[in-house]
C-alpha cells in the first residue's frame, strides 16, 4: 500500500471500491451516551455492508474504577483479542464510522495508534452522508475470518491526570478541551457531577472541525483555528480532553490533518480529573 492510503480520512468513492476487500475492515461506531444499548440497536437496524459494530463501552473502555474517568482505557491485550475477532492485524485497513460526524469513531481511530496501528482511519462524513448519497444499508452480519491482532503499545501517546496536574503547575502544557462551550463554561453539566474545565485550558469544540455536510475542513482551515488558538505552542505540549477522553480524539485527529502531529490525549479528561475534589475548577470563558 502507499502512504496515501494510510492517511486518517477515507472519503465515500474510496471506501464503496472496497467493501469486499478482505483486506479492509468497516467498524460501526454509533452510540448514545443516554442511552449506551442504542448503537447496537441501530446497528441491528441497518448499517453499511461487512461492518462490525464495535460498543464503546463494552469494546472500546475499560472498566470503571474508583479513581478514572468514564471511558477508561480498555485492557489494551482484551482489545488485541477484540480487533483479531473482527479480523483486523498488523495489515489491515481499518475505517471508523458513526453518525456524530466522528464524534466517537475517533476514539477507535487513536486506540489503534496506541496499540501501534497507523492503518486506522475515519469514514469522512459517517452514515448520514452515506446514505444521502445513496450507500447501501443491510442488516447482514459480516463475514470475515478472524486474524491475529499483536500490539505494540505506545503509552507515551497519552497523559496521565498526575501528568496533567503536573504540567499545567509548570506551564508546560496546554489543554485543550473539545466540549461544547457551555460544558467548558460550566452553565451546563448534563453527564458529569461538577460543571466547569480544567483551569487554563482552551476551549475548541469538536464541532468546529466539520463544515456543515458533516465533513472535516479542510487542512489550511483546521491548521488555522488551531495555532490561532495555540499561538506559538507546540504540538508536542498539547493534551487533549472533553468528557472522558472519546470526544477528545477529534481535536487530535483534526491537529494531524492540520500537520500539527504530536499532540497527547488526556485519557481521563475531565470526569477524572473532578474525582478528586482536591482539583481546582474553573468557570467562565
Amino acid at each position: 500500500m502507499s502512504e496515501t492510503a494510510f492517511a486518517p480520512l477515507v472519503d465515500l468513492a474510496g471506501l464503496a471500491g472496497h467493501l469486499a476487500d478482505p483486506g479492509w475492515v468497516l467498524i460501526d461506531c454509533r452510540f448514545a451516551l443516554s442511552d449506551p444499548a442504542w448503537g447496537q440497536r441501530a446497528y441491528s437496524a441497518g448499517h453499511i455492508p461487512g461492518a462490525h459494530y464495535a460498543h464503546l463501552d463494552e469494546d472500546l473502555s475499560g472498566p470503571i474504577g474508583p479513581q478514572t474517568g468514564r471511558h477508561p482505557l480498555p485492557d489494551p491485550q482484551r482489545l488485541a483479542e477484540r480487533l483479531g475477532a473482527w479480523g483486523i492485524d498488523g495489515d489491515t485497513r481499518v475505517v471508523a464510522y458513526d453518525d456524530a460526524g466522528g464524534a466517537f469513531a475517533v476514539r477507535l481511530w487513536w486506540l489503534l495508534r496506541w496499540l501501534g496501528h497507523c492503518r486506522g482511519a475515519i469514514l469522512d462524513g459517517g452514515l448520514p452522508r452515506w446514505e444521502a448519497l445513496g450507500g447501501a444499508i443491510t442488516t447482514e452480519g459480516p463475514r470475515r475470518a478472524p486474524r491475529t491482532f499483536v500490539p505494540r503499545i505506545d503509552d507515551t501517546a497519552w497523559v496521565s491526570t498526575d501528568a496533567v496536574a503536573e504540567g499545567i503547575a509548570r506551564g508546560r502544557l496546554q489543554v485543550v478541551d473539545a466540549r461544547a462551550a457551555e460544558r467548558f463554561r460550566g452553565e451546563a453539566e448534563p453527564i458529569d457531577p461538577v460543571a466547569g474545565h480544567i483551569p487554563h485550558a482552551i476551549n475548541l469544540p469538536l464541532a468546529g472541525n466539520l463544515s456543515d455536510d458533516g465533513r472535516f475542513l479542510p487542512p489550511e482551515r483546521l491548521r488555522g483555528r488551531f495555532l490561532a488558538a495555540l499561538g506559538d505552542t507546540p504540538p508536542e505540549r498539547v493534551a487533549h480532553s472533553c468528557g472522558s477522553g472519546v470526544n477528545a480524539c477529534h481535536n487530535l485527529l483534526a491537529m494531524e490533518l492540520a500537520g500539527l502531529a504530536g499532540s497527547r490525549l488526556y485519557a481521563g479528561s475531565w470526569s477524572e480529573w473532578i474525582r478528586d475534589p482536591a482539583r481546582p475548577v474553573a468557570r467562565g470563558a
